[in-house]
């Protein structure tokens, strides 16, 4: 006997197993309160979610999209890894975390992404948003554009080093889709996510993602943190040749985010199956609009040791955790610094005569005067930090 499903009936029936994709596998593993998404990178299934279409302030998982905006570029020819990045006046006024160079200073674009992408140094993240796209205004739109291209449809990006503003958002599983993209068109770039450690001179500096050197198989990806955010991880683990990614977003410290992270990566490896819907086909739900804001909760109540990437790594009177210990080996140091830039200037950085611009600041309009129309300062990036009290950004 043939059935025939009336029309409304199939709508119905479609909805509701949308529903229950969405649904079911949140209910799987640790219950979480903030948003979070687990994939297998090879295909984009999902083997858990929550809250993956909430907006969130990316802090310095911002810096992924910069990373990938400038990959893009070096593909395009626009740029080479010897090309020369110069630290402008303004980048070199990024509050920290940074690396503190000089205006004028000129470092290799290889250098500067793996400073970027270790130490998370938000001057130089600047320097290299300007000197791709010429100004952060720029550097921004490409981005956003890329964003599109992507499927990202919840992301917005005003500065590429993941400073506080209000117009500064993204998901969980818009940052999934970013992640996919990175580690599938650039498999080239990969080691860089698992550097344990820069050597800058004599100083040592070691990696905000803790997982790097500590959990077996993490190889990636990114730390963030700002007070409204509270903090943010993307961890990434290969094991017997299957690689999972975490994504964790609002977590209360370096150590429970990390801690998160990795009880989610266990639950993933002991799921041998995952579900059938993949990160890009996972459909929209609940809250997409709006934007949790914890400063309250993360800085307002907790004392200024608490308010940093950098937790208190092998204090013997801290919480016991496989993520406060110290490396039980030696850091592999990748060495980093200025000079060595002899490729050419990123073309973004030339006039239509080819001569490199100056870096001299837009004259401002006089204090004692009333400004002209449409003169006033745009608000993009940390000039909305009077908003939020000032913190390190990681």
């Amino acid at each position: 006997m043939h059935v025939v499903i009336a029309k409304p009936l199939r709508t119905f029936a479609r909805h509701a197993l949308l529903a229950c994709a969405v649904a079911l596998p949140a209910l799987a593993g640790p219950a979480l309160a903030n948003p979070t998404i687990v994939f297998d990178l090879e295909n984009g299934k999902i083997l858990q979610h929550q809250e993956a279409f909430k907006r969130w302030y990316p802090a310095s998982l911002t810096k992924l999209m910069t990373a990938y905006v400038t990959f893009r570029a070096i593909a395009a020819g626009e740029v080479r890894l010897d090309s020369p990045i110069k630290v402008t006046k303004r980048s070199a006024s990024e509050p920290p975390s940074k690396m503190g160079f000089k205006p004028g200073s000129v470092m290799r674009l290889d250098n500067a992404l793996k400073m970027m992408l270790v130490k998370s140094a938000n001057d130089v993240a600047m320097a290299v948003g300007e000197n791709i796209a010429g100004s952060q205004a720029a550097f921004a739109e490409r981005m956003n554009a890329e964003a599109r291209r992507l499927g990202m449809t919840g992301s917005h990006f005003v500065n590429p080093n993941g400073l506080f503003s209000p117009d500064q958002y993204t998901t969980a599983r818009d940052l999934g889709l970013l992640v996919m993209a990175i580690r599938t068109e650039f498999p080239q770039y990969a080691p860089w996510f698992s550097i344990e450690g820069l050597a800058v001179g004599k100083k040592q500096i070691s990696n905000y993602n803790l997982l790097i050197g500590r959990y077996p198989g993490a190889d990636g990806m990114k730390t963030g943190f700002v007070c409204p955010s509270g903090f943010n991880m993307i961890g990434s683990a290969t094991r017997d040749g299957r690689t999972l990614v975490a994504v964790v977003l609002g977590e209360k410290s370096a150590i429970t985010r990390a801690e998160t992270v990795a009880k989610l990566l266990d639950h993933g490896f002991a799921t041998p199956t995952p579900g059938w819907l993949t990160v890009a086909a996972l459909p929209s739900y609940g809250d997409t609009t709006s934007v949790n804001n914890l400063n309250n909760e993360i800085c307002r109540k907790k004392p200024a040791k608490e308010q940093s990437e950098a937790p208190p790594v092998g204090d013997k009177n801290a919480a016991k955790s496989p993520y406060r210990k110290k490396l039980d080996h030696a850091p592999t140091l990748v060495a980093v610094g200025l000079g060595g830039a002899t490729g050419p200037i990123p073309k973004a950085m030339l006039d239509a005569s080819g001569q490199e611009y100056a870096d001299v600041p837009l004259p401002s309009w006089r204090p004692d005067l009333p400004p002209p129309p449409g003169a006033e300062p745009a608000v993009i990036g940390s000039a909305t930090a009077a908003q939020e009290p000032a913190k390190a950004v990681n």
